[in-house]
C-alpha cells in the first residue's frame, strides 16, 4: 500500500467545498490515473447543496466527482495501459461475487463501491483531484485524436445508454422525455442514434427546451402549456415509450396518462422518495413501468459512441473552470437558468 498526497476538491458535512490537500493510498495493483477534467453531476449538486444524494448522506469530509477523464501515470505490468495513455474512467467497483454480479447485473450489487458517492461509510472518494487510482478495467482507453470535452461525457451517456436498453426496442416509436436536463437531453440522443422515429421533450425551462431540440428532439414542449398536451391522454396515450428524467412528482405522475396501453415507462430521474401515483390506470393499461439505475456495462459503448461522434454532446457543455473554483463552478452547474453541463479542469 503506498500513499500520495494530491490536492482534490472535498465536500464537508456543512455542504463547504474546498480544493484541499487530501491524502490518497494505492496499490500497485492498481492504475494510478492522472486527472484532467470531470463533469459535475446532479449528484454532486445535491450534496453541495443539501448534504445528500437522494437517500445517501454525507457523514464525513468526501472528495467529489465521478465523471472523469485523464492520463494513466502507472499501469500494472499484464494490465494491457500504458503510461500516458488517455483513457475515461469508469466510476463504478461491483463486488464481482454476489448472486446479481452473476447474473449479469452488476449495476444493482448492493456491495457497489461508486466513485463520490456517501452511501456507505467509510464513504466512497470521487475523482475530482490531481490523480486517481482506480482498478486497471475501469479505464478505457480512446483514441488520442478524440475531443477530451466530450469523452468526459461518457459516464453520464452510460447510464442514458442503460435507460433505452431498458425500454427495448425503439425503432420507429414514439418517444416522450420528460425534464431536458443533461441526462434528459442525452437520452434524446441516445433514443434517436437507436432508432426511434419521433421525440417529444418536455421542460419548465426555455432554455432547456432549446437544448433538447438541438439534441434531436422533434418537439419540446412546456408541460405547463395545456394547449398542447391536451391530446397526449387521448386514446389511452399516445407515446410507445415513456421516459421520465426529471424526478418531478407531477412529471412522473403524468407518463401514466401520457402512454399507450401495452406501452413502456422507463423511471431514471430521482426525486422525492415517495409521491401519489395512479397505479389504477397502470394496471388497467397494461404499461410496463421499470427503473434504470446507472449502467452495466454500457460504460464502454459510451465512450466509443462519443469517440465516433455517433452522439455529439458538446451542445451541454456551458463552461469549463479549473479545478481550483470548484465552489463557483458547482453553483454555475446547479442554476438550471444558466447552464447544463460544467466541466471542471485540471
Amino acid at each position: 500500500m503506498q500513499q500520495k498526497r494530491v490536492n482534490a476538491v472535498v465536500i464537508s458535512q456543512a455542504h463547504e467545498v474546498s480544493y484541499q490537500p487530501h491524502d490518497m493510498t494505492w496499490e500497485e495493483t492498481q492504475a494510478l490515473v492522472k486527472v484532467e477534467r470531470g463533469g459535475i453531476c446532479g449528484s454532486d449538486i445535491h450534496y453541495f447543496l443539501h448534504g445528500r444524494a437522494g437517500m445517501s448522506i454525507l457523514k464525513a469530509p468526501m472528495v467529489l466527482g465521478h465523471e472523469l477523464i485523464g492520463r494513466v501515470e502507472y499501469a500494472p505490468a499484464g494490465s494491457g495501459l500504458a503510461a500516458g495513455q488517455p483513457v475515461a474512467v469508469n466510476p463504478s467497483f461491483p463486488c464481482r461475487r454476489c448472486s446479481l454480479c452473476h447474473e449479469g447485473k452488476a449495476n444493482l450489487c448492493r456491495a457497489m463501491r461508486f466513485m463520490g458517492s456517501a452511501q456507505f461509510f467509510p464513504h466512497v472518494n470521487g475523482g475530482f483531484a490531481e490523480y486517481v487510482a482506480v482498478q486497471p478495467e475501469q479505464c478505457i482507453p480512446y483514441d488520442p485524436q478524440a475531443d477530451p470535452r466530450a469523452i468526459a461525457f461518457a459516464e453520464p451517456l452510460a447510464v442514458c445508454i442503460h435507460a433505452v436498453r431498458q425500454a427495448g426496442d425503439l425503432v420507429g416509436k414514439k418517444v416522450l422525455v420528460t425534464g431536458a436536463g443533461p441526462i434528459g437531453c442525452l437520452v434524446i440522443a441516445a433514443a434517436r442514434a437507436a432508432g426511434a422515429a419521433h421525440i417529444t421533450a418536455t421542460d419548465l425551462s426555455e432554455r432547456c427546451r432549446s437544448l433538447a431540440l438541438e439534441m434531436g428532439a422533434d418537439a419540446a414542449v412546456d408541460p405547463r402549456d395545456e394547449a398542447l398536451t391536451a391530446g397526449w391522454a387521448s386514446d389511452g396515450g399516445v407515446y410507445d415509450v415513456s421516459m421520465e428524467a426529471s424526478g418531478a412528482p407531477a412529471a412522473i405522475a403524468s407518463m401514466v396518462a401520457y402512454t399507450r396501453p401495452g406501452g413502456t415507462i422507463i423511471q431514471l430521474g430521482m426525486g422525492v422518495p415517495e409521491i401519489a401515483y395512479p397505479v389504477g390506470s397502470l394496471l388497467v393499461k397494461e404499461l410496463v413501468l421499470k427503473g434504470s439505475f446507472r449502467f452495466n456495462g454500457e460504460f464502454e459503448t459510451a465512450v466509443r459512441w462519443l469517440e465516433s461522434k455517433r452522439i455529439d454532446p458538446l451542445p451541454l457543455l456551458s463552461a469549463e473552470m479549473p479545478m481550483r473554483e470548484a465552489a463557483p463552478a458547482l453553483a454555475l452547474a446547479a442554476d438550471k437558468g444558466r447552464a447544463a453541463k460544467v466541466q471542471l479542469t485540471f
